[in-house]
Order: C-alpha cells, then sequence, then structure tokens
C-alpha cells in the first residue's frame, strides 16, 4: 500500500468518499457542488490543510485530511486528523493505522509539528477503536462547537 500527499486529480475520489462518510456516520447528504468546492479549496490553498490517500495497485482506498491548529502553550503547529474515510472493502485490513503512522513520521521528523489530535462521534465507537489500536488516546477535553 502507498501512502501519499493527494494530488487535484483526486479530488473527485476525495470528495466521493467524504459524501459516503457523511451518509454512513451522521446520515446526511451533503450539497456535492459545495462539497466538490470544499474539497479543491484545499488543493488551492495549502494553508487549509492537506489530503493524504492509500493507493492499493493503482487504486484510491482511503482518505484523510489534515488542518494546522497553533499552539502557543508548545510554540508550535499541532496536526488534526479529519475526514478520515476507508472503502468498506478495505477496513480492518490496517489501512488507517498505515496512514496514521505516515503523519505521525511527519511530526516526529518535524521540530514546528508537536502533534497529531482528531475527533471521533462520541457513537461510532468502530473509528475510536481503530484510533485506539493505532496508539491514539482519548484526551482530557471536550469538544464544543457552534456551527452556522
Amino acid at each position: 500500500m502507498l501512502i501519499r500527499k493527494a494530488q487535484p486529480q483526486d479530488a473527485g475520489t476525495i470528495a466521493r468518499f467524504q459524501q459516503a462518510m457523511a451518509w454512513e456516520t451522521e446520515n446526511l447528504q451533503l450539497d456535492n457542488t459545495v462539497l466538490d468546492q470544499g474539497v479543491q479549496a484545499v488543493f488551492d490553498d495549502p494553508s487549509k490543510g492537506i489530503y493524504y490517500v492509500a493507493e492499493q495497485e493503482g487504486n484510491i482506498v482511503a482518505s484523510l485530511l489534515t488542518t494546522f491548529e497553533w499552539s502557543d502553550w508548545r510554540n508550535g503547529t499541532v496536526l488534526w486528523i479529519q475526514s478520515v474515510y476507508v472503502s468498506r472493502e478495505f477496513r480492518q485490513q490496517g489501512v488507517y493505522s498505515a496512514m496514521y503512522s505516515h503523519i505521525r513520521r511527519i511530526v516526529e521528523q518535524n521540530d514546528q509539528l508537536k502533534g497529531i489530535r482528531l475527533y471521533a462521534d462520541k457513537s461510532n465507537q468502530t473509528a475510536q477503536l481503530v484510533y485506539q489500536k493505532a496508539g491514539m488516546t482519548a484526551d482530557h477535553y471536550l469538544l464544543y462547537e457552534w456551527l452556522k
């Protein structure tokens, strides 16, 4: 399996993955136009984040997005992993673990990167187990949000 930075030509696949994830996790149908524009915005402005994909035999089987959080406490950047999706037929085969290991190596090799965070829906026990198996721990913070 190859883990690599996504390229603009991968945007359509990533958008389809995000549509599937929203439906699977929240029974939510996303607006395709808004979603396509949102994915493309990351490629147009790398300060928004970086997509990574997992390829097997030349086919993209998973994707995730890293975004940036400045930490004044650490005087550096914490990467947030977001928008994780693994194609159904490739789940429970170590795909996320491989992607997480790739991101972790990037953080370990860059003194300006201080760690990795992600959030998981409280009801998504499967995802929580995957993240724990990869060596991540639930933190002591609660995530609060207000969304328009």
